[in-house]
């Protein structure tokens, strides 16, 4: 396989899981190049995700580190064969954190978010996805707010597709009374979070200003659950661009934060009442 000059997200969560395989088994990049076949700075590629791996050599080396939970290895197989999605199309136009986002999502089987300051994208309406854009600093070109816009329109079919995967959003009182574009735009999203919080995979749950102090106050978090828990994952974002954690700890912490969250919010139905009060109010 030829090497690559910008690994994505997923190739070096790939490259990372086999390191992780290696070290802990004690077994050398040496020792895994002879029993691959492979020169030792290919090891070093691999597990960088700037090459990738067969099937049969990630098996093989599984096999050889001891790594007993097939469920995990076919999973780690399963990535390693993923070939380009449909976000490969903005490759080049936009920036590859965006990218990145978009291809974890495809791999979760469940989502879980927190947000504080505004509705969780997968959640926005158009209008208030344009408005959100047209803020960033520097201003973005009229060409880039319309790709932005496709992309997360893409995006969310992760929840409305044929294959929607359940998904959990806690959203703070704070971010609901945002008027992005004005109180129209604010009025028909407010609208469009009651309607998706009725459908059967979508829960959306509010933190009022009532409640008080909160874990993570002032970060947006996603936890994207995978195929099988060794390959969860949480995406923090910034306004450089996301940043994706996987160490077992990082994803104790945030199980933990988005549980306490949970707890602390309106349940379902009396969430929706809150939001269709603020909406009346508007």
């Amino acid at each position: 396989m030829p090497p690559r000059t910008t690994p994505t997200e997923r190739q070096k969560r790939l490259g990372s899981e086999l390191r992780r395989i290696r070290t802990a088994a004690g077994v050398s990049a040496e020792f895994a190049a002879g029993l691959l076949g492979v020169d030792r700075g290919k090891i070093s590629n691999i597990e960088s995700g700037v090459r990738g791996i067969n099937a049969d050599r990630l098996r093989t080396l599984a096999c050889n580190c001891d790594v007993t939970d097939e469920a995990y290895v076919e999973a780690l197989v399963a990535m390693a064969k993923a070939g380009a999605g449909w976000w490969e199309r903005y490759r080049g136009i936009l920036p590859q954190g965006l990218l990145d986002i978009a291809e974890t999502e495809s791999g979760a089987v469940r989502m879980r978010g927190a947000n504080t300051v505004h509705v969780p994208g997968m959640l926005q309406t158009s209008e208030q996805a344009m408005a959100i854009f047209r803020a960033a600093v520097p201003a973005l070109p009229e060409h880039e707010v319309a790709l932005r816009l496709a992309l997360r329109s893409e995006r969310q079919q992760v929840i409305t597709g044929d294959t929607a995967i359940p998904y959990v959003a806690v959203i703070h009182e704070a971010a609901l009374r945002m008027q992005f574009g004005g109180t129209g735009v604010a009025r028909a999203q407010l609208e469009h979070l009651l309607e998706v919080s009725e459908w059967d995979n979508v829960t959306v749950l509010v933190l009022p200003f009532a409640r008080g102090a909160f874990p993570g106050a002032g970060q947006t978090v996603v936890y994207l659950e995978g195929p099988v828990p060794q390959l969860d994952t949480v995406q923090v974002d910034s306004s450089h661009g996301p940043t994706f954690l996987h160490a077992e700890r990082q994803l104790v912490k945030y199980r933990a934060q988005l549980d306490l969250l949970e707890d602390l919010a309106l349940p379902p139905e009396q969430s929706r009442d809150f939001i269709r009060e603020l909406a009346r109010q508007l």
